[in-house]
Protein backbone atom coordinates (compact mmCIF):
# COMPACT_ATOMS: atom_id res chain seq x y z
CA UNK A 1 0.00 0.00 0.00
CA UNK A 2 1.40 3.40 -1.00
CA UNK A 3 2.11 6.07 1.55
CA UNK A 4 0.51 9.48 1.35
CA UNK A 5 3.83 11.00 0.32
CA UNK A 6 4.07 8.73 -2.75
CA UNK A 7 0.52 9.31 -4.02
CA UNK A 8 1.07 12.87 -5.43
CA UNK A 9 4.13 11.65 -7.38
CA UNK A 10 2.11 8.78 -8.85
CA UNK A 11 -0.66 11.15 -9.93
CA UNK A 12 1.85 13.51 -11.54
CA UNK A 13 3.47 10.66 -13.47
CA UNK A 14 0.11 9.43 -14.75
CA UNK A 15 -0.83 12.96 -15.85
CA UNK A 16 2.49 13.33 -17.69
CA UNK A 17 1.89 10.07 -19.53
CA UNK A 18 -1.56 11.15 -20.68
CA UNK A 19 -0.73 14.79 -21.50
CA UNK A 20 0.80 14.31 -25.03
CA UNK A 21 -2.37 12.71 -26.37
CA UNK A 22 -4.52 15.54 -25.05
CA UNK A 23 -2.17 18.27 -26.32
CA UNK A 24 -1.94 16.97 -29.92
CA UNK A 25 -5.70 16.90 -30.51
CA UNK A 26 -6.35 20.67 -30.13
CA UNK A 27 -3.46 21.45 -32.50
CA UNK A 28 -5.08 19.39 -35.27
CA UNK A 29 -8.46 20.94 -34.48
CA UNK A 30 -7.12 24.48 -34.77
CA UNK A 31 -5.58 23.65 -38.16
CA UNK A 32 -8.91 22.22 -39.30
CA UNK A 33 -10.71 25.38 -38.21
CA UNK A 34 -8.30 27.51 -40.22
CA UNK A 35 -8.76 25.31 -43.30
CA UNK A 36 -12.55 25.50 -43.04
CA UNK A 37 -12.40 29.27 -42.62
CA UNK A 38 -10.17 29.64 -45.70
CA UNK A 39 -12.49 27.41 -47.69
CA UNK A 40 -15.50 29.51 -46.67
CA UNK A 41 -13.72 32.68 -47.71
CA UNK A 42 -12.85 31.18 -51.10
CA UNK A 43 -16.41 29.98 -51.74
CA UNK A 44 -17.86 33.39 -50.81
CA UNK A 45 -15.52 35.07 -53.30
CA UNK A 46 -16.60 32.62 -56.01
CA UNK A 47 -20.25 33.33 -55.19
CA UNK A 48 -19.66 37.06 -55.66
CA UNK A 49 -18.07 36.44 -59.06
CA UNK A 50 -20.84 34.14 -60.30
CA UNK A 51 -23.56 36.54 -59.18
CA UNK A 52 -21.84 39.41 -60.96
CA UNK A 53 -21.45 37.36 -64.15
CA UNK A 54 -25.13 36.44 -63.99
CA UNK A 55 -26.12 40.12 -63.81
CA UNK A 56 -23.81 40.98 -66.73
CA UNK A 57 -25.18 38.09 -68.83
CA UNK A 58 -28.77 39.13 -68.07
CA UNK A 59 -28.01 42.66 -69.26
CA UNK A 60 -26.34 41.43 -72.45
CA UNK A 61 -29.16 38.98 -73.13
CA UNK A 62 -31.65 41.82 -73.64
CA UNK A 63 -29.50 43.36 -76.37
CA UNK A 64 -28.77 39.95 -77.88
CA UNK A 65 -32.46 39.08 -78.15
CA UNK A 66 -33.18 42.40 -79.85
CA UNK A 67 -30.46 41.76 -82.44
CA UNK A 68 -31.66 38.17 -82.83
CA UNK A 69 -35.21 39.27 -83.68
CA UNK A 70 -33.87 41.69 -86.29
CA UNK A 71 -31.65 39.05 -87.87
CA UNK A 72 -34.55 36.58 -88.00
CA UNK A 73 -36.52 39.06 -90.07
CA UNK A 74 -33.72 39.34 -92.63
CA UNK A 75 -32.95 35.62 -92.64
CA UNK A 76 -36.52 34.39 -92.99
CA UNK A 77 -37.27 36.94 -95.73
CA UNK A 78 -34.22 35.78 -97.67
CA UNK A 79 -35.20 32.12 -97.27
CA UNK A 80 -38.73 32.88 -98.46
CA UNK A 81 -37.33 33.61 -101.91
CA UNK A 82 -35.67 30.19 -102.10
CA UNK A 83 -38.74 28.45 -100.69
CA UNK A 84 -40.95 29.94 -103.41
CA UNK A 85 -38.34 29.12 -106.02
CA UNK A 86 -38.26 25.55 -104.61
CA UNK A 87 -34.47 25.64 -104.39
CA UNK A 88 -32.83 22.37 -103.34
CA UNK A 89 -29.18 21.76 -102.41
CA UNK A 90 -26.98 20.06 -104.93
CA UNK A 91 -26.36 16.61 -103.44
CA UNK A 92 -25.30 13.28 -104.78
CA UNK A 93 -22.22 11.31 -105.78
CA UNK A 94 -19.10 13.43 -106.02
CA UNK A 95 -20.72 16.55 -104.55
CA UNK A 96 -18.64 18.53 -102.04
CA UNK A 97 -20.20 19.92 -98.87
CA UNK A 98 -18.95 22.72 -96.62
CA UNK A 99 -20.09 22.95 -92.99
CA UNK A 100 -19.81 26.32 -91.22
CA UNK A 101 -19.96 25.94 -87.42
CA UNK A 102 -20.93 29.13 -85.54
CA UNK A 103 -19.61 29.13 -81.96
CA UNK A 104 -17.67 31.71 -79.91
CA UNK A 105 -14.39 32.23 -78.05
CA UNK A 106 -15.82 32.33 -74.52
CA UNK A 107 -16.75 29.58 -72.10
CA UNK A 108 -18.56 29.36 -68.75
CA UNK A 109 -21.86 28.81 -70.56
CA UNK A 110 -22.64 25.15 -70.01
CA UNK A 111 -22.54 22.64 -72.85
CA UNK A 112 -23.63 25.00 -75.60
CA UNK A 113 -20.41 24.50 -77.60
CA UNK A 114 -20.22 20.76 -76.94
CA UNK A 115 -23.63 20.29 -78.55
CA UNK A 116 -22.41 21.94 -81.75
CA UNK A 117 -19.28 19.80 -81.77
CA UNK A 118 -21.27 16.58 -81.35
CA UNK A 119 -23.61 17.58 -84.18
CA UNK A 120 -20.65 18.45 -86.39
CA UNK A 121 -18.97 15.10 -85.75
CA UNK A 122 -22.20 13.27 -86.57
CA UNK A 123 -22.54 15.13 -89.88
CA UNK A 124 -18.88 14.56 -90.72
CA UNK A 125 -19.23 10.85 -89.98
CA UNK A 126 -22.03 10.62 -92.57
CA UNK A 127 -19.99 12.54 -95.17
CA UNK A 128 -16.26 11.76 -94.81
CA UNK A 129 -15.28 14.24 -97.55
CA UNK A 130 -17.03 17.17 -95.83
CA UNK A 131 -14.92 20.28 -95.15
CA UNK A 132 -15.46 22.46 -92.08
CA UNK A 133 -15.16 26.18 -91.34
CA UNK A 134 -15.18 26.99 -87.61
CA UNK A 135 -16.15 30.34 -86.12
CA UNK A 136 -14.96 30.57 -82.50
CA UNK A 137 -12.12 29.09 -80.48
CA UNK A 138 -14.27 26.71 -78.42
CA UNK A 139 -15.49 24.48 -81.25
CA UNK A 140 -12.13 24.88 -82.99
CA UNK A 141 -10.40 23.27 -80.00
CA UNK A 142 -12.98 20.50 -79.74
CA UNK A 143 -13.17 19.67 -83.45
CA UNK A 144 -9.41 20.02 -83.82
CA UNK A 145 -8.96 16.85 -81.81
CA UNK A 146 -11.27 14.73 -83.97
CA UNK A 147 -11.64 16.44 -87.40
CA UNK A 148 -8.46 18.47 -87.76
CA UNK A 149 -7.88 17.44 -91.40
CA UNK A 150 -11.37 18.55 -92.44
CA UNK A 151 -10.99 22.11 -91.06
CA UNK A 152 -10.24 24.54 -93.90
CA UNK A 153 -10.70 27.91 -92.22
CA UNK A 154 -11.14 29.26 -88.68
CA UNK A 155 -12.19 32.63 -87.27
CA UNK A 156 -11.71 34.12 -83.82
CA UNK A 157 -12.72 37.35 -82.12
CA UNK A 158 -16.30 37.09 -83.42
CA UNK A 159 -19.00 37.33 -80.78
CA UNK A 160 -17.29 39.60 -78.24
CA UNK A 161 -20.22 41.94 -78.74
CA UNK A 162 -23.54 41.67 -80.56
CA UNK A 163 -22.77 40.36 -84.09
CA UNK A 164 -23.38 42.72 -86.99
CA UNK A 165 -24.00 42.19 -90.68
CA UNK A 166 -20.51 43.57 -91.35
CA UNK A 167 -19.03 40.68 -89.33
CA UNK A 168 -21.08 38.18 -91.31
CA UNK A 169 -20.11 39.82 -94.59
CA UNK A 170 -16.39 39.65 -93.72
CA UNK A 171 -16.69 35.93 -92.94
CA UNK A 172 -18.68 35.29 -96.11
CA UNK A 173 -15.98 37.02 -98.19
CA UNK A 174 -13.29 34.75 -96.75
CA UNK A 175 -15.42 31.65 -97.30
CA UNK A 176 -16.00 32.49 -100.96
CA UNK A 177 -12.23 32.81 -101.44
CA UNK A 178 -11.66 29.15 -100.60
CA UNK A 179 -10.34 27.61 -103.84
CA UNK A 180 -12.49 24.50 -103.49
CA UNK A 181 -15.95 24.58 -105.10
CA UNK A 182 -18.78 23.40 -102.87
CA UNK A 183 -22.13 22.22 -104.12
CA UNK A 184 -23.75 22.54 -100.69
CA UNK A 185 -22.97 24.95 -97.82
CA UNK A 186 -24.55 24.21 -94.45
CA UNK A 187 -24.48 26.63 -91.51
CA UNK A 188 -24.71 25.01 -88.08
CA UNK A 189 -25.71 27.18 -85.11
CA UNK A 190 -27.67 27.13 -81.85
CA UNK A 191 -31.28 28.15 -82.34
CA UNK A 192 -32.83 30.14 -79.52
CA UNK A 193 -35.97 28.31 -78.31
CA UNK A 194 -36.50 30.14 -75.01
CA UNK A 195 -34.45 31.48 -72.11
CA UNK A 196 -33.86 27.95 -70.84
CA UNK A 197 -33.29 25.85 -73.96
CA UNK A 198 -31.67 25.88 -77.39
CA UNK A 199 -31.04 23.34 -80.12
CA UNK A 200 -28.43 22.89 -82.88
CA UNK A 201 -29.98 23.86 -86.23
CA UNK A 202 -28.80 23.90 -89.84
CA UNK A 203 -29.45 26.61 -92.44
CA UNK A 204 -28.73 25.79 -96.07
CA UNK A 205 -26.77 28.43 -98.02
CA UNK A 206 -27.39 27.46 -101.66
CA UNK A 207 -24.75 27.53 -104.36
CA UNK A 208 -25.15 29.37 -107.66
CA UNK A 209 -25.89 26.13 -109.47
CA UNK A 210 -28.60 25.20 -106.95
CA UNK A 211 -30.25 28.61 -107.33
CA UNK A 212 -30.07 28.49 -111.13
CA UNK A 213 -31.55 24.98 -111.23
CA UNK A 214 -34.56 25.92 -109.07
CA UNK A 215 -37.89 24.97 -110.72
CA UNK A 216 -39.38 28.46 -110.22
CA UNK A 217 -36.16 30.42 -110.70
CA UNK A 218 -37.34 32.06 -113.92
CA UNK A 219 -40.33 33.63 -112.16
CA UNK A 220 -38.03 36.08 -110.34
CA UNK A 221 -36.36 37.29 -113.57
CA UNK A 222 -32.87 37.33 -112.08
CA UNK A 223 -30.07 38.04 -114.53
CA UNK A 224 -27.20 35.59 -114.67
CA UNK A 225 -24.67 38.39 -114.06
CA UNK A 226 -26.04 39.12 -110.58
CA UNK A 227 -26.53 35.50 -109.59
CA UNK A 228 -23.12 35.42 -107.87
CA UNK A 229 -23.98 38.56 -105.91
CA UNK A 230 -27.27 37.02 -104.81
CA UNK A 231 -25.49 33.88 -103.64
CA UNK A 232 -22.91 35.85 -101.62
CA UNK A 233 -25.60 38.08 -100.11
CA UNK A 234 -27.72 35.11 -99.08
CA UNK A 235 -24.65 33.48 -97.48
CA UNK A 236 -23.86 36.64 -95.50
CA UNK A 237 -27.52 37.01 -94.54
CA UNK A 238 -27.72 33.44 -93.25
CA UNK A 239 -24.44 33.86 -91.35
CA UNK A 240 -25.75 37.01 -89.70
CA UNK A 241 -28.87 35.16 -88.61
CA UNK A 242 -26.83 32.23 -87.27
CA UNK A 243 -24.35 34.43 -85.39
CA UNK A 244 -27.09 36.54 -83.78
CA UNK A 245 -29.05 33.45 -82.70
CA UNK A 246 -25.91 31.81 -81.34
CA UNK A 247 -24.94 34.93 -79.40
CA UNK A 248 -28.36 35.09 -77.74
CA UNK A 249 -28.13 31.39 -76.84
CA UNK A 250 -24.66 31.91 -75.39
CA UNK A 251 -25.77 34.76 -73.11
CA UNK A 252 -28.83 32.81 -71.99
CA UNK A 253 -26.77 29.70 -71.27
CA UNK A 254 -24.15 31.72 -69.37
CA UNK A 255 -26.82 33.36 -67.23
CA UNK A 256 -28.32 29.96 -66.38
CA UNK A 257 -24.88 28.47 -65.66
CA UNK A 258 -23.91 31.34 -63.34
CA UNK A 259 -27.28 31.11 -61.59
CA UNK A 260 -26.74 27.41 -60.91
CA UNK A 261 -23.17 28.07 -59.79
CA UNK A 262 -24.36 30.74 -57.35
CA UNK A 263 -26.94 28.37 -55.89
CA UNK A 264 -24.35 25.61 -55.49
CA UNK A 265 -21.97 28.06 -53.82
CA UNK A 266 -24.73 29.09 -51.40
CA UNK A 267 -25.37 25.45 -50.49
CA UNK A 268 -21.66 24.86 -49.90
CA UNK A 269 -21.44 27.98 -47.72
CA UNK A 270 -24.32 26.70 -45.58
CA UNK A 271 -22.70 23.26 -45.14
CA UNK A 272 -19.26 24.64 -44.32
CA UNK A 273 -20.72 27.21 -41.91
CA UNK A 274 -22.43 24.42 -39.96
CA UNK A 275 -19.22 22.38 -40.01
CA UNK A 276 -17.20 25.38 -38.83
CA UNK A 277 -19.57 26.10 -35.93
CA UNK A 278 -19.61 22.47 -34.85
CA UNK A 279 -15.83 22.21 -35.01
CA UNK A 280 -15.37 25.44 -33.06
CA UNK A 281 -17.83 24.26 -30.41
CA UNK A 282 -15.86 21.00 -30.13
CA UNK A 283 -12.64 22.98 -29.64
CA UNK A 284 -14.21 25.13 -26.92
CA UNK A 285 -15.63 22.08 -25.19
CA UNK A 286 -12.22 20.34 -25.33
CA UNK A 287 -10.50 23.36 -23.82
CA UNK A 288 -13.07 23.57 -21.01
CA UNK A 289 -12.59 19.88 -20.26
CA UNK A 290 -8.83 20.38 -20.07
CA UNK A 291 -9.20 23.36 -17.71
CA UNK A 292 -11.58 21.49 -15.43
CA UNK A 293 -9.41 18.38 -15.48
CA UNK A 294 -6.31 20.43 -14.66
CA UNK A 295 -8.08 22.24 -11.83
CA UNK A 296 -9.34 18.94 -10.40
CA UNK A 297 -5.88 17.42 -10.61
CA UNK A 298 -4.38 20.43 -8.79
CA UNK A 299 -6.92 20.09 -6.00
CA UNK A 300 -6.19 16.38 -5.59
CA UNK A 301 -2.48 17.07 -5.36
Amino acid sequence: MLSRAARPALRAGAAAAVRPATVNAPAATYATLREIEDRLKSIRNIEKITKTMKIVASTKLTRAQRAMNESRTYGKTSNTVFEKAETKPEEGEGKKTLLIVCSSDKGLCGGIHSGLSRKSRALAAGQPDMNIVVIGEKCKAQLGRSNAKAIKLTFQGVGKDVPTFADAQAIADQVTLIPQHYDSVKILFNKFVNAQSYEPTIIEAYSKEAIANSPNYSAFEIEDEVLGNLQEYSLANSLYWALAEGHACEQSARRNAMDNASKNAGDMISRFTILFNRTRQAVITGELVEIITGATASEDM
